[in-house]
């Protein structure tokens, strides 16, 4: 079970691209306050399309974090971040969370943030990649508390993707997360 909800917790993020001048980092804590990323008044509106990407990225992670940690998504805002197949995959994960008596503990935290973005399409897109880091993010079984262990084979650290899109002109969503499990970082 617990290998079943570390691919799907991490199923939730999609491939791999890169900006040269978009690397962030994000450690210790799951993203959710950003602090260092906030753009200057001068900076450009690509800059600020980025951070409001970092933004709902943050909080979808924050929102997903709290419905696994009590199995149900009622309650949270993950509906207002995630969207498609990234909240069918929350979805899902909290379905067999609920059939197998499991929640979780803790929270994921992430480093090695990077951003591509294509803000000249109809629908503007951008691909979040980063360092996904599981260790702190235990699953329990509900009615003992008892910690599940990792699978020995499980990555405990290992790259993710999120896709998302701008809805209207300053709305992001996440629209899928996908995990690369055997791309470790």
């Amino acid at each position: 079970m617990a290998l079943l909800l570390v691919l799907c917790v991490a199923g939730t993020l999609t491939a791999c691209s890169s900006d040269s001048n978009t690397d962030t980092k994000r450690t210790a804590r799951p993203p959710s306050k950003p602090a260092k990323d906030k753009p200057t008044k001068s900076a450009g509106p690509r800059a600020k399309e980025k951070q409001a990407v970092l933004e709902v990225y943050d909080r979808m992670w924050e929102e997903q974090v709290k419905a696994y940690a009590k199995g149900d998504h009622k309650g949270t805002d993950l509906k207002k971040y995630a969207t498609k197949e990234a909240l069918g995959g929350a979805l899902g994960d909290l379905l067999s969370m609920e059939q197998a008596g499991t929640a979780t503990k803790g929270a994921p935290t992430h480093s090695d943030i990077k951003v591509s973005m294509d803000l000249n399409r109809e629908v503007p897109t951008a691909r979040i990649t980063d360092c996904l880091d599981i260790s702190k993010w235990q699953t329990i079984k509900e009615s003992t508390g008892k910690v599940q262990p990792f699978p020995t084979e499980q990555e405990l650290r290992y790259e993710t993707t999120a896709d998302a899109e701008r809805w209207g002109k300053n709305r992001w969503m996440i629209t899928k997360l996908t995990p690369h499990g055997n791309k470790v970082c």
